[in-house]
């Protein structure tokens, strides 16, 4: 068996190999330190199983998926994140990982348990996602019912604080358009102010994604 570890922090990239090796006995582990390397690595040595960071420092983990089952149509996906905010989990939820692990409240040793999980079929998640996800299904003004896939990708731009000309120029859409989508959104959202806003995006996880914005939304 083959295990890849895509994990910027190096202590914790060699812990988690170790582990890994412990808990898969004859498993060969191999890591990189960022999506470049890591999608790289994976092309080369066709991983049956990866560990995949979600805040990585040259792109979101989460848009590397595609990628890695292209690269490896048949490996088993587990997300790694410090972070189980609201939109954090959702978007892992809703995407094609396998599983997910949270480095701050989950021990080394569940890393055994979450192979074994992935690799018999089945999707393995902390408590902590299925609390999120009962949240935002019992939530009538939850984001995810209120704002479209766009918006809550906006929302992170407009969490940090930028003006409506810097996202204009991010996204390649004009001002006027961001301020229109900025109203929308806190219309939506029943916010009446930028503080307001900046704190509901940074509180619910909006602006730790590093999404890579390669053309204008719709409404450009």
């Amino acid at each position: 068996m083959k295990i890849a570890v895509i994990e910027d922090h190096t202590l914790i990239r060699d812990m988690l190999m170790v582990v890994c090796q412990q808990a898969v006995a004859g498993a060969k582990v191999v890591g990189a330190k960022d999506a470049a390397s890591g999608l790289e690595l994976c092309r080369t040595e066709k991983p049956d199983l990866i560990f995949l960071d979600l805040a990585l420092p040259d792109r979101d983990g989460l848009s590397l998926l595609d990628d890695l089952f292209a690269v490896c149509p048949t490996c088993k996906v587990i997300a790694l994140s410090s972070y189980t905010d609201e939109f954090t989990l959702h978007r892992a939820l809703n995407s094609n990982v396998h599983g997910f692990v949270d480095k701050n409240e989950q021990p080394l040793e569940v890393l055994g348990e979450a192979i074994a999980t992935v690799m018999s079929g089945q999707r393995y998640f902390p408590s902590v996602a299925q609390r999120v996800r009962a949240s935002l299904r019992n939530d009538p003004g939850a984001f995810d019912k209120l704002l479209s896939e766009w918006e809550q990708l906006l929302l992170g731009l407009l969490g940090r604080g930028l003006s409506n000309a810097e996202i204009a120029k991010k996204t390649g859409l004009s001002a006027i358009t961001v301020r229109n989508h900025r109203c929308r959104i806190m219309a939506k959202l029943g916010i009446h102010s930028t503080p307001e806003l900046i704190n509901y995006a940074t509180e619910k996880g909006f602006t730790r994604v590093r999404q890579q914005w390669k053309k204008a939304g719709p409404g450009s």
